[in-house]
């Protein structure tokens, strides 16, 4: 059951429909994981065991009798507790959302269920997504399966966690400043924000174009599987994108032979450690030495757009929870409640302003995809910190305040372009480390090939848990 659990997405879908074994099969290995792993963890805060379970066995009626079948036909996906799931609470990883239960689905939703695939479990988020690390009042500290003294990272930390050691062969998270990619990262596994439109977002989120959501998997053609799955138009988004009517798992093929690739260490602002910078250069390396392209260091040529997102961020979040403040602060995660008090004053004219920076920033880099095919940074400028202790105040001799701690993933946010993160490398912490993968507006599909040449070159391994 273990070896069950934690062969690859692509490989339980094509085993499935060759009736070489059984949805329920797979899903018992699922949950076997689950119960071997989950009290050391605490990825999840909902199961669906039940529902999931009559799932699987419909699953498996509709391939003995020979049934069309989606392309997640009987595949176990998590989903984050961000995202609406009819009929099953949706908490948020928050006190005032606790007893909540929505009437409809999220688009994503919908679309993995029509996909076939089997929502067995909801995971760990900190408070409303707002930072990156995860824990909450509610749901308490989510570990990090490589070193359980470490956070996950975050704000998709209980997806990240799980993926990473078989409880489940994805995960479905949001990216409103890094919270798919920083997971990813501290976890050693592969996570991907699409461009933004690419995968329909609803209910509009508190913190707008910001937001995105994406695929955590231990591989990229995983990732690219759940794509394929949860990309597409919905019309409850107003800003989503048309389908591109490509299959993201077969745009994994191809290489990256004679693409012009920048590589940028600090993107000319940011702190990271020697030992990162050390290990995502030699990572950038292999797209030359052996993959067969073109890399050049090149800074796109922006300012540290921080306190811009920062302030786009939390007055979003004050306005969404402009009814609570007053009376329920008490129950929120003070950290959260500190941050939105420092903006209930914000200038109307600052916000503006920051809309503005927002726009020359997506016209600055994506002239630099004039010039370039991809962008490589590092994911993260340092490993996971402690689960119990705060975010790092400095990082590389430089202050962290306004999600400088995550100097590499939220301008890609502003822009919306895609961005998607690979492990390169294990830290003499015995951490994981990650690069970043970004491509030009709307070329998801690159940067998945990238990634996949990637992953062929220097394959990843698992955390030694995922193994006992």
């Amino acid at each position: 059951m273990q070896e069950l659990a934690l062969l690859p997405a692509v490989t339980l879908a094509r085993m499935i429909r060759a009736r070489a074994v059984s949805p329920v099969e797979v899903l018992d290995a699922v949950l076997d994981s689950v119960a071997r792993h989950e009290p050391s963890l605490n990825a999840f805060c909902t199961m669906m065991v039940e529902d999931a379970r009559l799932a699987a066995r419909t699953a498996e009626s509709a391939v003995m009798r020979g049934e069309a079948l989606g392309p997640l036909h009987g595949v176990p996906v998590t989903i984050k507790d961000l995202l609406l799931t009819r009929g099953v609470r949706t908490m948020r990883g928050s006190r005032l959302y606790a007893d909540f239960i929505p009437s409809e689905n999220a688009p994503t939703v919908d679309r993995l269920l029509e996909a076939g695939a089997i929502l067995f479990g909801k995971t760990t988020t900190p408070e409303l997504g707002w930072k990156g690390a995860t824990d909450s009042p509610l749901t308490g500290v989510t570990r990090n399966p490589w070193n359980l003294a470490c956070t996950p990272g975050g704000s998709s930390g209980g997806a990240a966690a799980a993926v990473a050691v078989g409880c489940g062969p994805l995960g479905v998270g949001t990216d409103g400043g890094g919270s798919v990619r920083i997971p990813a990262s501290f976890c050693g596994i592969f996570g991907l924000k699409p461009s933004v439109g690419r995968v329909a977002v609803y209910p509009p989120s508190a913190v707008g174009m910001l937001s995105h959501i994406g695929p955590l998997a231990f591989s990229v053609r995983d990732a690219a599987l759940l794509l394929d799955g949860m990309a597409g138009p919905d019309p409850r988004d107003a800003t989503c994108l048309p389908s591109e009517g490509i299959s993201y798992l077969e745009a994994c093929a191809g290489g990256v032979r004679g693409l012009r690739i920048a590589w940028s260490p600090t993107l000319g602002y940011a702190p990271v450690t020697d030992e990162i910078r050390a290990l995502c250069e030699r990572a950038a390396r292999v797209f030359a030495d052996e993959l067969g392209a073109e890399v050049v260091e090149a800074d796109p040529g922006f300012a540290n757009p921080a306190s811009a997102f920062k302030l786009l961020w939390a007055c979003g979040l004050r306005a969404s929870l402009a009814a609570y403040l007053p009376h329920r602060a008490g129950e929120m995660d003070p950290g959260l409640v500190g941050m939105l008090d420092t903006y209930q004053d914000a200038p109307a004219r600052d916000l503006a302003a920051a809309h503005i920076e927002r726009s020359r920033l997506y016209d600055t880099v994506q002239r630099f995809f004039d010039r370039y095919d991809l962008l490589l940074t590092p994911t993260m400028p340092t490993t996971a910190w402690r689960a119990d202790a705060p975010i790092p105040l400095e990082i590389a001799g430089k202050p962290t305040a306004e999600f400088r701690y995550t100097p590499f993933t939220f301008p890609f946010n502003m822009t919306g372009h895609p961005a998607a993160t690979v492990p390169c490398g294990v830290a003499a912490d015995g951490m994981p480390v990650g690069l970043q993968v970004i491509g030009p507006r709307w070329a998801d599909a690159r940067v998945l090939r990238a990634a996949a040449a990637f992953e062929e070159a220097r394959p990843w391994p698992r955390p030694p848990m995922a193994l006992k």
